[in-house]
């Protein structure tokens, strides 16, 4: 299985970057091919799980009015702010990585390699019951089995789906700020306080650059130096209202 590297650190927004993840799962699924994307949101996104009932969470013309960029993922999970961070996405075959379950730990225990790495105590949650995760509250208002914790707050949310022969595994690993922006803008405001940032754990500002080269330090197999240019995928389908606000 060949690997690609794609790196992104001037950022896309919300619709572009998950029209480029989406392209990146059906290219996994025509090729066999595994790609590890690092990138950016420009400007700041809000992003809702692909089932999350937004319309009933989330005051849309609140979010209008504080003019925020809001796109609705391909993957499931809750809300996500996407400013201060690094997002991943992993596309790859099924077949290399085993069950939803499975693949979700090894990817995470990829990064929390990573962040160990940048001397961050990275561990990942004990499995429990994983229904919080469609439950009112951002993303990252309490962690479920298998997420990368420190000191049991969690650092990176992710979300997965599968097409075909292949899946798409992408989420937030939170270099600093906060995830407050979603209260701004809940019809059910609570407390993000099982969340945490490597700005908080090592005392100091970490760059994107920095957190990328320790990712792409510890992946396990060696990238292919080229990729093929593909044009990037037209933003259209997720920037249509009616995705982003379909339920």
């Amino acid at each position: 299985m060949d690997w690609y590297l794609i790196l992104e650190p001037d950022g896309r927004s919300g619709a572009h970057n998950m029209a480029i993840d989406e392209s990146l799962l059906l290219e996994a699924d025509r090729t066999g091919h595994a790609y590890l994307r690092l990138y950016r949101f420009s400007p700041p996104c809000l992003s809702f799980g692909r089932h999350e009932p937004a319309r009933e969470r989330y005051d849309r013309a609140a979010i209008e009015r504080l003019g925020l960029d809001v796109v609705r993922r391909p993957t499931g999970g809750r809300a996500v702010w996407h400013e201060h961070e690094l997002t991943y996405a992993v596309a790859a075959p099924i077949a290399a990585f085993g069950s939803l379950r499975e693949s979700y730990r090894s990817i995470h225990a990829r990064l929390a390699g990573a962040l160990r790495a940048l001397d961050i105590a990275a561990t990942l949650a004990p499995n429990r019951d994983g229904h919080a995760a469609f439950g009112p509250g951002g993303c990252f208002a309490a962690p479920v089995g298998g997420e990368v914790v420190v000191l049991g707050k969690k650092v990176v949310g992710s979300a997965q789906v599968r097409r075909g022969t292949a899946f798409l595994q992408h989420g937030s690993v939170l270099l600093g700020g906060s995830q407050e922006v979603i209260n701004a803008v809940s019809y059910q405001p609570s407390a993000v306080s099982s969340a945490t940032s490597v700005a908080q754990v090592l005392g100091r500002r970490t760059s994107f650059a920095e957190v990328a080269q320790a990712i792409t330090a510890t992946w396990d197999s060696e990238f292919t130096p080229t990729i093929p240019y593909r044009p990037p995928p037209s933003p259209a389908a997720y920037s249509d209202p009616s995705w982003t606000w379909r339920r």
